[in-house]
């Protein structure tokens, strides 16, 4: 396996079957009555040794052999006999070796005209493909290794592509999938998208939930296409740091980023000057259309539809940012208000005591999210902010231990606390360390859980492997507090009041 600056190609080789066989053979020898164990001993070690130096030997010579093949065939065009013209370059080849890959195989073997001429002129209708890329494609069949640069591979995979070379393809995904950084990652998924490699995408994707709210820059934000960052937001797998107002402080950013692209300051000062970009715009406006129904920001509507509004109007220094932006439609936040204006009446009113069941679809699509770095080893303890229907959730981290507890009398809270006895909540806790370019080290979940807590009881939730911790930990929840409505509950419930 090659390093991060490079990826190197090996193809199989095993021994010839007459080699193999004689090798099986000797190692079976019989004994003859007349010899000692000395004698047999000896002579055996005597030729291990010798067939090893044979076999060094013989791989050394082949190693030799192959480097021979491509200075004298490849480089000089030696015996050529097959003249490939392409971007205003000449290779002097070998049918032979081109019929290793699928797209000339299929030229020399059928009845295309091509295969009876000695000058081909290829055209090349992909851009990302260039004279440096062919020169290594067509230089990957006249030797063993194949010497990948991260920089090059995507220009090498459209030219792997297109002369239909299955190896250099795979090593080129390969490359990709450990070279990924906030670099890379929006061009990787891109060219991924475009050549097939699912396996690739997949990573990139992997790679930017795990660290988009941590590895933020203005590049970064600037390549992130609009149904990328749609599928980041939406899913419950993003890790959230530290709440949801969190993420729609980043979208913020990100759209003006994408607005206005010729912005290069300093990312530290982008909220700044994404807030007075956006307050010019509400003067533009005079206050009567929201940014995302207008012209300008409509395209960023099913991005933003994403957001968990619930968990940001739950905290008031939120709730006044948002209302004095006026991204948002005034209908959504109408709609948000209403919903937990009920959901808190159910917890006060209705018993409602939290989830009893788990809901999968449920906490996927409506949980809180929330997350915490630890920077080193220690004792912590925290509660994440916001207005959640009375419980008080307490989390700590000690001894390798994290642990929940319900706060209820034990310590003092700004806000109001429930005093029924029991209260349940939907949750799953996932803890990462990644490295320096986000490539995660070790992952631990705990998968969808029911948890109910009496009045300032405490729970172990998870009990850490201290050889498998490394700093800074990530840790990130997924919080329901409150049971889904039943709509059927709730439209009887309105009958029995008409009634």
């Amino acid at each position: 396996m090659g390093s991060l600056g490079s990826r190197v190609l090996r193809r199989k080789a095993g021994l010839p079957r007459g080699e193999a066989a004689a090798a099986g053979k000797s190692g079976k020898r019989k004994r003859s009555g007349a010899e000692g164990p000395g004698d047999s001993d000896s002579d055996g070690e005597a030729e291990r040794e010798e067939r090893l130096l044979h076999l060094r030997g013989r791989r050394k010579k082949l190693k030799s052999t192959s480097k021979y093949i491509y200075q004298t065939l490849f480089l000089n065009g030696e015996n050529s006999d097959i003249k490939i013209c392409a971007l205003g370059e000449e290779w002097n080849l070998h049918k032979i070796y081109l019929c290793q890959s699928g797209y000339f195989s299929s030229m020399f073997s059928g009845s295309w005209k091509e295969s009876s001429m000695n000058v081909i002129e290829l055209e090349i209708p992909d851009q990302n493909i260039d004279v440096e890329a062919l020169q290594v494609a067509f230089g990957s069949l006249y030797r063993d290794d194949v010497l990948i640069n991260p920089s090059r591979v995507v220009a090498l995979l459209a030219a792997a592509c297109m002369l239909q070379l299955d190896g250099l393809i795979q090593q080129c995904g390969e490359t990709m999938k450990e070279t990924i950084t906030s670099q890379t990652v929006c061009g990787y998924y891109n060219s991924a998208g475009t050549y097939g490699l699912d396996s690739v995408k997949k990573k990139c994707l992997e790679w930017l939930l795990n660290n988009l709210m941590t590895h933020q820059s203005v590049g970064l934000f600037k390549e992130l296409s609009i149904n990328l960052m749609k599928q980041l937001i939406s899913s419950s797998n993003l890790f959230v740091l530290q709440v949801e107002m969190d993420v729609y402080t980043a979208l913020k950013k990100w759209m003006f980023l994408q607005l206005v692209p010729s912005w290069n300051g300093s990312f530290k000062q982008v909220l700044t000057e994404a807030d007075a970009w956006f307050a010019e715009r509400r003067r533009e406006f005079g206050g009567d259309v929201a940014f995302l129904e207008s012209a300008q920001g409509n395209a960023f509507l099913p991005v933003f539809a994403h957001l968990r509004l619930q968990y940001i109007i739950s905290d008031l220094a939120s709730a006044r940012i948002v209302e004095r932006d006026a991204l948002l439609p005034s209908e959504w936040l109408s709609s948000v208000y209403k919903q937990q204006w009920f959901a808190m009446l159910r917890a006060e009113q209705d018993n409602d005591i939290g989830p009893q069941e788990i809901n999968k679809e449920e906490l996927e699509g409506n949980s809180m999210r929330c997350g915490r770095k630890l920077a080193k080893d220690g004792d912590y303890c925290w509660r994440w902010t916001g207005f959640n229907f009375g419980l008080d959730l307490l989390v700590t981290y000690t001894n390798r231990y994290i642990i929940f507890k319900r706060n209820t009398l034990n310590q003092p809270c700004s806000g109001s606390v429930s005093l029924q006895p029991r209260r349940s909540i939907a949750f799953r806790l996932r803890l990462a360390s990644f490295d320096s370019s986000g490539k995660m080290i070790c992952s631990r979940t705990t998968g969808y859980q029911i948890l109910t807590l009496e009045k300032d009881q405490e729970q172990i939730v998870m009990n850490l492997d201290s050889r498998l911790l490394t700093f800074p930990l990530y840790i990130c929840c997924n919080f329901l507090y409150t049971s889904p409505e039943k709509r059927a509950d709730s439209e009887a419930q309105l009958d029995n009041l008409e009634a």
